[in-house]
C-alpha cells in the first residue's frame, strides 16, 4: 500500500475532525435548545437569583460552544479551494478544543442549576463538582495520559514531529 502524501494526510485529518465536530455539535445544540426553552417553563419563576445566574452562565457558555464548534464550517467556506487545508485543520482543532471547554462549563452549570433547584445547595455543589471531575477525566485526563498509546502511528503526531514528504 502506498504511503499517503502530506496533502492526503491533511485531507484525512480534516475529515476526521469534521466527524468529531458532528458529534459535539449535536450534543451542544440539544443542550442549548433545552436551555433556551427553560425560562418559558412554569417552574422558572420559582428560581433563586443564584439559579438565574447559573442559568445565564450555562446559556452563554452553550452559545459560545455552539459558535466555536460550528465555526470551522464558516472558515472552510472562506478558504474553499484555496489549498489551505493545513491552516483550516489547525484552526478547526483550536476552536473545537475551545468549544469543548465551553461545553464543559455549560454541562456542569446545567447540572448545578437543576440539582440546586431540586436538592439542597451543598449536595448540588458536590454533584456538580463530581460531574466536572468526570468530564475532565474522560475529556482531558485520560486522553492526556494515553496520548502515547499505540505504536507511534504518525497520524497522531504533531505537525512538527510528523515526517514531511520528500518530492
Amino acid at each position: 500500500m502506498a504511503k499517503e502524501t502530506e496533502k492526503q494526510r491533511w485531507q484525512r485529518n480534516f475529515a476526521d475532525l469534521l466527524q468529531e465536530l458532528r458529534v459535539a455539535q449535536t450534543g451542544v445544540q440539544i443542550l442549548f435548545a433545552f436551555l433556551l426553552t427553560l425560562p418559558f417553563s412554569s417552574g422558572f419563576p420559582d428560581t433563586t437569583a443564584f439559579q438565574r445566574d447559573v442559568y445565564v452562565v450555562a446559556l452563554l457558555s452553550a452559545a459560545c460552544a455552539t459558535a466555536l464548534i460550528i465555526s470551522p464550517v464558516a472558515f472552510h467556506r472562506a478558504l474553499f479551494r484555496q489549498g489551505r487545508k493545513p491552516e483550516l485543520v489547525r484552526y478547526a482543532h483550536a476552536v473545537a478544543s475551545g468549544g469543548l471547554a465551553f461545553m464543559l462549563i455549560s454541562m456542569v452549570s446545567s447540572v448545578l442549576l437543576i440539582t440546586d433547584f431540586i436538592l439542597p445547595r451543598p449536595v448540588a455543589f458536590i454533584l456538580s463538582g463530581a460531574t466536572a471531575i468526570f468530564f475532565l477525566t474522560y475529556w482531558a485526563g485520560l486522553p492526556f495520559l494515553r496520548r502515547n498509546w499505540g505504536d507511534g502511528d504518525e497520524d497522531d503526531l504533531d505537525d512538527e514531529e510528523a515526517p514531511t514528504s520528500t518530492r
